[in-house]
C-alpha cells in the first residue's frame, strides 16, 4: 500500500477544510472541497509536484464548491460528486456567494453525480461512497475502507455534527446517517470534517453530544 500524504488548506472566511490527498510516491491525487482560494489550492499542489486527477464534492454548500469550476477549468480535470439531489444548491453557488459576501464563485455542474455504494479509485485510494442526508440532501461521505480513512465534509464533527437549521436540513436525518453508515465501519475510522480538527469515529461515538452512546 502506497503511502498517503494529506493537507488540509482552510479556505474562505469559513474556514472551510479543502483537502488534498496524494500518493507520496506517484505523486497522483486528488482534491476534496476546494470552496474558494483557489490560488492558494493551486501554489500548494504545484510546489509539491501533486498531479491531481479529480475533484471531488461532500456537498453543494458555497463554501465547500464555490471554486470547484475555477480549478476544474485550471487544472483539466473532472468534478465527481455529490449526490444529485444537491444540485439545486450548486446551481446557486455565485447567489450564495453574494450573500455571505465571498467573491470569485462559480455554479458548477460535475460531471458525474454519485450514488450510494458507488466507488472511486482516486489517486492512491479507492473511496467508497455513503449518502448520508440530513445537512445537505444529497451529501456524500467518502471512506477508504484499506486506510481507514473518512472525508465526511458537514455531517460529522469532533464534538458536534453538521447544521440541521436550512429548509431542507433534517435533523433526524443526519444522526441515522451517523449512527446507521458511519458508525459500524469500525471504530478506528480516523476522519477529516469540514472544519476544525479530525477525530476518529470511535472518539464520537463515545462522547459525541449529539450522536454518541450517551446522546
Amino acid at each position: 500500500m502506497s503511502e498517503l500524504e494529506v493537507a488540509v488548506i482552510p479556505v474562505t472566511p469559513l474556514e472551510q477544510n479543502c483537502t488534498v490527498l496524494w500518493d507520496g510516491g506517484s505523486g497522483k491525487g486528488f482534491v476534496v472541497d476546494p470552496g474558494g482560494d483557489v490560488p492558494r489550492i493551486r501554489a500548494f499542489v504545484e510546489e509539491n509536484g501533486i498531479t491531481i486527477e479529480r475533484i471531488l464534492l461532500t456537498h453543494g454548500h458555497v463554501d465547500h464548491a464555490a471554486g470547484a469550476d475555477e480549478l476544474r477549468a485550471a487544472l483539466g480535470v473532472e468534478i465527481v460528486g455529490p449526490d444529485e439531489r444537491d444540485r439545486f444548491l450548486l446551481d446557486n453557488l455565485e447567489r450564495d456567494a453574494a450573500m455571505f459576501g465571498l467573491s470569485g464563485a462559480r455554479n458548477v455542474t460535475p460531471d458525474r453525480w454519485l450514488e450510494e455504494g458507488d466507488e472511486i479509485a482516486v489517486g492512491p485510494c479507492r473511496l467508497t461512497v455513503l449518502h448520508c442526508p440530513g445537512h445537505t440532501p444529497g451529501h456524500v461521505v467518502f471512506v477508504d475502507k484499506e486506510r481507514r480513512l473518512a472525508l465526511v465534509g458537514d455531517v460529522l464533527f469532533k464534538g458536534s455534527i453538521g447544521r440541521t437549521d436550512f429548509p431542507y436540513g433534517d435533523h433526524e436525518a443526519l444522526v441515522a446517517s451517523v449512527r446507521e453508515k458511519l458508525w459500524p465501519l469500525g471504530d478506528d475510522i480516523a476522519f477529516i470534517c469540514g472544519h476544525g480538527p479530525p477525530s476518529t469515529f470511535g472518539e464520537e461515538r463515545a462522547s459525541n453530544p449529539f450522536v454518541g452512546m450517551h446522546a
